[in-house]
């Protein structure tokens, strides 16, 4: 594996993180079509956790079998696979070395009546699974917030005296939040600041939309210009730590794609470090989904 000098310059931010989480980083940033070029799209496949199998994978029924996952992110060239336990290691010995595992360590379900995170694997699980980094879910503004907190501040202390990385899903929430609040640029950038707070080597954010929804937040945002993708992303990069962390953004429920494609270029002229894209991929046929991640991979690469 080469490291880039862009690469090296990433590490470089890391600077209390030991070589392991380093190296595990390393590697999904030298990993695909992208390697090397400080830019990353990621599958991430923990929706039938979150919303049942059909609603997840009927649309295109070859995605039921864990092993089609893997070989869509290794076919489509992406930096890395993420998932719960189960589905990585259906397929963990067979695709073992291939591409960056990324060990999703707490879920919600659609039949549950509260909206809290079960943690359902942990570090040992990624480890003997061969993955580079654990993913966790925090749930900013639920009642649930701070006891996910202190869960991810245990795994992430656990997960980085391994050598493991940490890819924290930042997801506003809860009762003082509307569906509009969710995604407002405020809290977007809010969101993903904790998530640094937090130690995160990789933040999930949502695209963020032109909207201040904190009655506190209105008067710092006077004269600010949210007008577009480009703008509202440079921004939750600033609240990353000044842009020195990895941050990536979700691709949201299947849409149409010169949409899509659209806000990815926005994200890409703000800074963003990539895109982590779902349902968008595993619901289309096979080769309809590795046409849209070539044409996804060639934006952030300026190509188009």
């Amino acid at each position: 594996m080469r490291v880039t000098q862009k690469v090296k310059k990433i590490l470089d931010w890391y600077e209390g993180d030991n070589p392991g989480v380093k190296a595990n980083l390393a590697r999904i940033l030298s990993t695909g079509k992208l390697g090397g070029t400080g830019k990353v799209v990621i599958l991430p496949v923990d929706q039938g956790f979150e919303h049942g199998p059909a609603r997840s994978f009927a649309p295109n029924p070859p995605a039921y079998d864990p092993h089609y996952h893997y070989q869509l992110a290794i076919e489509a060239g992406l930096n890395a696979y993420a998932a719960p336990l189960g589905s990585l290691a259906a397929g963990a010995d067979t695709f073992a070395g291939q591409i960056p595992l990324i060990l999703k360590c707490n879920s919600s379900n659609s039949l549950a009546t509260s909206k809290d995170q079960a943690v359902t694997a942990g570090v040992k699980d990624a480890l003997r699974l061969g993955c580079a980094a654990i993913g966790f879910t925090i749930y900013p503004g639920s009642e649930y917030a701070f006891p996910q907190m202190e869960e991810l501040r245990e795994l992430t202390l656990e997960a980085k005296d391994s050598g493991l990385a940490v890819v924290v899903w930042s997801y506003p929430r809860g009762p003082n939040l509307d569906k509009a609040a969710e995604t407002a640029l405020d809290i977007c950038a809010y969101a993903a600041h904790m998530a640094a707070l937090m130690g995160a080597t990789i933040i999930k954010v949502k695209p963020p939309t032109d909207v201040i929804s904190l009655e506190a937040a209105k008067k710092s945002y006077q004269g600010f210009d949210g007008s577009t993708m480009a703008k509202r992303v440079a921004h939750v990069m600033q609240a990353s730590f000044a842009g020195k962390r990895v941050v990536v953004f979700s691709g949201g429920e299947n849409r149409d794609l010169d949409g899509l494609y659209e806000d990815i270029r926005g994200m890409r002229d703000g800074g963003a470090n990539g895109s982590i894209i779902g349902r968008n991929t595993f619901q289309r046929p096979k080769e309809q989904a590795l046409e849209m991640l070539n044409k996804i991979i060639d934006i952030y690469l300026g190509k188009a």
